[in-house]
């Protein structure tokens, strides 16, 4: 019997998870399975299921980093901002968008993809990202005549306008830079309407 041959670069978990990043952000979700990641990075896909159950785990895993990149930001905006601060509610919001574009396999797996494989993954994440924004709408809506009539809606509302206008640009492939001027403006002319 031979012994086992040396293998050149050990598959750990952050290994697969290095090279699956950017094969996900070329390729897309839809377009690759645990046989192709695996075939993509020279192993066999077996070897991919010793440190995930299956795509969308590992997938999750990338997405997860993506997240708690995404509320550290929103957490750092609601405690450093004056209450009531319009201008920093803007700057979040653009901030969101940018986000979207520059990521948009992820903002698509976070926030669009309903596919059964994947719901189960970032439902909690989700809510704490719009638990935030909320939070961040409350203050600048503190204090105003309407601002228990606008609670609930004027939160879901803006991050529902913010997630349209990512997910039309994604789908023309626009990037942050070209869309930013808009992104803007959008921003601009939401915020208006709350005042």
């Amino acid at each position: 019997m031979s012994p086992r041959k040396a293998v050149v670069h050990e598959l750990s978990r952050e290994r697969i998870l290095a090279e699956a990043q950017e094969l996900f952000a070329t390729q897309g979700y839809r377009n690759l399975t645990m046989r192709s990641i695996a075939k993509g990075m020279g192993y066999s896909h077996g070897a991919l299921y010793y440190h995930f159950k299956d795509k969308g785990e590992l997938f999750y895993t990338l997405v997860k980093e993506n997240f708690n990149l995404l509320l550290e930001m929103q957490r750092a905006w609601v405690v450093q901002a004056p209450p009531g601060d319009l201008a920093n509610l803007e700057q979040m919001m653009l901030e969101f968008i940018r986000f979207g574009l520059e990521h948009p396999h992820h903002y698509e797996i976070m926030f669009v993809i309903t596919d059964p494989e994947l719901r189960k993954y970032s439902r909690t994440e989700q809510a704490e990202c719009l638990d935030l924004f909320a939070e961040a709408v409350h203050s600048v809506l503190a204090g105003r005549p309407d601002e228990k009539q606008k609670a609930f809606s004027l939160p879901w509302s803006l991050f529902m306008s913010m997630h349209g206008f990512i997910t039309y640009c994604i789908s023309f492939g626009q990037t942050f830079e070209d869309a930013e001027k808009l992104a803007q403006d959008h921003v601009r002319y939401l915020c208006r309407g709350i005042l």
